[in-house]
């Protein structure tokens, strides 16, 4: 089996769907399937995880070829929403432009049920619900005592640390994340992750206006990172995970977190009618109760380590070695190999 393994716009995307694609390739190696990374119909299977323009192009030669597509369906037009500069704009027009590129697929997979559940409104086409996975590997190190220290020194951050791991968009509950952090002045907030939506020139043309704002008015014990170039540091430094997205695909950082054992504290949308609150979590949906529900755990560590066990458990079944398995299953499925 040789698979058409393409990422149109790769080196410009970060962020989850990078990580996702990189875990794809990562189950490639594993199983000893060889692929591409460029578009190429002669293989096997196309595998898509951007549909932008030229990946519409090749799924249509694909499909006049016989071979078959394979999209990953990272993006929703309410996805797109709050995460850069016009996008709120570009959201609009998105809805049907996905409609057309997702129906050019023979399969869809879907990171989650939510996300099947948006993405039926768009296409028919069949659909297989595969976690975008975690790698545990990546994390080594996150309990190194060491490596905590070197992280609180290094940010100056006081025990139990209160953090987010994610790109810094209002969509991923920036506002909420500062108000809370301002209505609990005694506790350290800190959001590891790049400031804009991608990194680097580009992103910082495509950082909005009102994240810069928000940015900017946070109170002293709210701090934002930027990059860090050891993401197991962040882990290792914080103690209980707050993630008052008000949107997700699925959100892999809240997979990494759990599997670190701290509990999380989440916005309770429909992607995460999976996790139980009380037993896996904790979820809210305001400044007022997502600060009852972080008060609870700072107060009482015993919960917090009753939680973060039974989120680590919950976890198992989003590891790379499961995930891989369901993949390459369903590669096989359209290859007959």
């Amino acid at each position: 089996m040789r698979v058409s393994h393409y990422f149109e716009w790769e080196r410009a995307i970060t962020g989850g769907q990078a990580q996702s694609v990189a875990n794809q390739r990562q189950i490639l190696d594993d199983h000893g399937i060889a692929y591409t990374t460029t578009p190429d119909v002669s293989a096997d299977i196309l595998h898509l995880n951007n549909m932008g323009p030229r990946s519409v192009y090749y799924a249509r030669r694909a499909r006049q070829a016989g071979t078959p597509v394979v999209v990953h369906t990272h993006q929703t037009a309410a996805d797109f929403e709050d995460s850069f500069a016009f996008s709120n704009v570009l959201a609009k027009p998105m809805g049907p432009y996905l409609e057309y590129a997702y129906g050019l697929a023979d399969v869809l997979v879907c990171p989650s049920e939510h996300n099947r559940a948006v993405v039926d409104r768009y296409t028919g086409v069949p659909k297989r619900v595969i976690s975008n996975g975690f790698d545990p590997n990546k994390l080594d190190g996150y309990d190194d005592p060491d490596l905590r220290a070197e992280y609180l020194d290094r940010y100056d951050l006081d025990p139990p640390v209160v953090f987010n791991v994610a790109h810094v968009l209002e969509r991923k509950g920036l506002e909420t994340f500062i108000e809370t952090a301002r209505a609990m002045p005694d506790t350290d907030f800190v959001w590891f992750g790049y400031l804009n939506p991608t990194g680097g020139f580009l992103g910082q043309f495509l950082q909005s206006s009102e994240s810069k704002r928000l940015v900017e008015s946070a109170p002293d014990n709210c701090i934002f990172t930027g990059y860090v170039d050891d993401i197991a540091g962040a882990f290792a430094a914080g103690d209980i995970f707050y993630f008052p997205t008000h949107n997700e695909n699925e959100g892999m950082a809240l997979l990494e977190a759990m599997s670190t054992g701290v509990p999380p504290v989440i916005r309770g949308i429909d992607t995460y009618d999976w996790l139980d609150d009380g037993e896996t979590c904790l979820k809210a949906d305001s400044v007022a109760g997502f600060e009852t529900a972080l008060r609870a755990l700072i107060d009482d560590p015993e919960e917090r380590a009753r939680i973060g066990q039974n989120a680590r458990t919950e976890t198992e079944r989003f590891t790379l070695d499961t995930v891989g398995d369901q993949l390459v299953a369903l590669y096989r499925d359209l290859t007959d190999a």
